[in-house]
């Protein structure tokens, strides 16, 4: 099948160039005066081979069933006491709802497990592989399919699909319609849903080889988006692996590191003809941001530490501030500039940025800018250095702690040591690391991209507003 596979990711790119052309045609209108008006003057425009159902326009070979009538089996689970030690840490996976939420389609492993005394004392059962697990608590409607024998909690439904419901197909449906499920079921005085609401759940059916289609193309596209992210997991690390190279040895390659004389300074083993310096003897400027408010609107864009992220100013999410002409000028971020978060929780105090944005900014009090002197130091090199996780372990052993937060004045900053390679080295360095990120960032550009063709295709597929070409359906057919 793995053709197939390859086959399902085509069409599901084929098929998105569709979704533009057929969007608008059928519209999922809820059931009310609107579908009534739907249904006595609209339905005439429905294209060839729709109808309308209680969810809206449908193909004429789509059914509209209630959940419980494609299972075979529906239960809960249940939690052994936890006060008990004999009840837990055995052999039986534990199903929790935060085990949904952290998997993709399938789960394979669990946080915690529980021992047959626990699900013999407990009203938790033995779901088998191949079930549909969905959360009826909390984040309703998080579904994944397991792939071991698990016991779960009672805030997860397990469900044992008849046949003429194929399991992957079954998942992505209750994905996508579990805000539906949300909307009609969850009251201000009933926050879950339960496993009678669901059973009454009305879905889309279409015949079983589409089903499986269906469940193949969507597969195709979180299979691509989940290698994607390993290729960035995997950059990631060889990003580390080589900071730690350039910051230790410099810009040459790993089988001449012998060659490199190493000595021992106050900040650790460097080059030889490395210098170190303290960080006030590089960086012309230490600013404190502006103090004042963000707001949904007003004259100028301002920088706050959650805009400083891997390494990078980024514009999203913004809040404004109005200024007078002077301040606006005294607080205005030039290109190259560097910003030190100075006050956070003790895990992100020291976070650094490089601002390399188009259009006005200024930014915020809780930062520090530092204008560095380009005739002794390259700020790319410098973000990278600050951004290294040595440095940045050494960075909060200055940290003054609070109860909830902790803080780098700008004064034991300027004190802080560095090392400094000659320029040319330092352009070296920069230029390597960038080389890695330009990496990153176009990978994480096809991860992007992947999650929203997948999102665009669960809603189109699902609503029938697309459909896969019969050719392709047939296929599944032949394999029943």
């Amino acid at each position: 099948m793995n053709h197939v596979k390859w086959e399902g990711l085509r069409i599901a790119f084929r098929s998105i160039i569709k979704i533009k052309i057929l969007r608008g045609t059928l519209s999922m209108n809820r059931l009310g005066s609107g579908m009534e008006t739907l249904k006595t003057v609209e339905e005439k425009t429905l294209p060839e081979g729709y109808r309308m159902t209680e969810l809206g326009p449908l193909p004429e070979d789509w059914k509209v069933v209630r959940l419980g009538e494609v299972a075979k089996f529906m239960k809960a689970g249940g939690t052994p006491k936890r006060g008990e030690p004999r009840f837990w840490g055995g052999n039986i996976p534990f199903v929790l709802i935060e085990d949904l939420t952290s998997c993709e389609l399938y789960l394979s492993k669990t946080k915690e497990t529980i021992t047959e005394e626990g699900l013999k004392q407990s009203s938790a059962w033995i779901v088998p592989p191949g079930s549909l697990l969905l959360s009826m608590y909390a984040t309703i409607g998080e579904t994944a399919i397991n792939t071991i024998p698990v016991a779960t909690n009672q805030a997860i439904l397990a469900i044992i699909p008849k046949d003429n419901f194929h399991v992957e197909f079954g998942a992505y449906l209750l994905k996508y319609h579990s805000r539906r499920l949300v909307r009609d079921n969850v009251q201000s005085t009933q926050k879950n849903v339960n496993k009678g609401i669901v059973q009454k759940f009305l879905i889309p059916l279409p015949p079983l080889p589409e089903q499986k289609a269906i469940a193949q193309v969507l597969k195709s596209v979180q299979e691509a988006k989940e290698k994607t992210e390993e290729v960035i997991k995997a950059l990631k690390e060889f990003k580390k692996s080589l900071m730690r190279h350039l910051f230790t040895y410099g810009p040459v390659p790993v089988n001449e590191t012998d060659r490199v004389e190493i000595r021992e300074t106050e900040i650790g083993p460097l080059p030889a003809h490395w210098k170190v310096v303290r960080l006030g003897e590089v960086v012309n400027k230490f600013q404190y941001g502006i103090s004042k408010r963000g707001e949904k609107k007003g004259s100028f864009p301002i920088i706050r530490m959650n805009n400083l992220q891997d390494g990078r100013v980024v514009a999203y999410p913004l809040q404004y501030v109005n200024l007078s002409e002077e301040e606006f000028v005294r607080f205005r971020l030039e290109k190259r500039d560097i910003l030190f978060n100075r006050t956070n929780s003790f895990e992100l105090v020291g976070k650094t940025a490089l601002f390399e944005l188009e259009g006005d900014y200024v930014f915020a009090s809780y930062l520090i800018r530092l204008k560095v002197s380009t005739k002794y130091i390259e700020p790319h090199f410098l973000n990278y250095l600050l951004n290294w996780e040595k440095t940045q372990n050494r960075l909060k052993r200055l940290a003054s702690r609070a109860v909830s937060q902790a803080n780098i004045s700008a004064s034991k900053l300027r004190e802080f040591k560095i090392p400094l390679p000659p320029l040319p080295e330092q352009q070296q360095i920069a230029h390597i690391l960038q080389a890695v990120d330009r990496r990153i960032e176009a990978e994480e550009n096809r991860k992007q991209a992947l999650e929203d063709l997948f999102r665009s295709l669960l809603h189109n597929l699902m609503t029938a507003k697309i459909r896969l070409p019969k050719e392709f359906i047939n296929r599944f057919a032949e394999n029943e």
